[in-house]
């Protein structure tokens, strides 16, 4: 049987999924600014926004696999599950927001 997880485990990964959260919500605003010509996007824009969900969410697969083969406490198996698609939102808010408002 597993340990349950620390109130600071349970903090910390409140507080990661929290900015992810928040990031992916910031992401979907400029894209949306971008799909009504409001934000300087690339016309690839559109397919990127799938193709990185698929990718992001294997890595996802793949991290929380590994992580429960090799007997990795649940917190650490959150952690695995959600590393990749934090990275994913947060490239893409840093990505996004250096492109700005006004016309591509």
């Amino acid at each position: 049987m597993y340990p349950m997880m620390t109130p600071a485990q349970m903090i910390e990964l409140s507080m990661k999924t929290g900015m992810m959260l928040m990031e992916a919500q910031m992401v979907i605003g400029m894209r949306m600014m971008g799909m009504a010509g409001l934000w300087r996007v690339l016309p690839s824009e559109n397919a990127r926004m799938s193709s990185e969900k698929v990718s992001a969410m294997g890595e996802a697969a793949l991290a929380t696999g590994h992580a429960i083969m090799t007997g990795a406490s649940p917190a650490k198996i959150a952690e695995a599950a959600l590393k990749p698609v934090a990275r994913a939102t947060k490239s893409n808010v840093k990505r996004l927001a250096r492109r700005g408002p006004g016309k591509p």
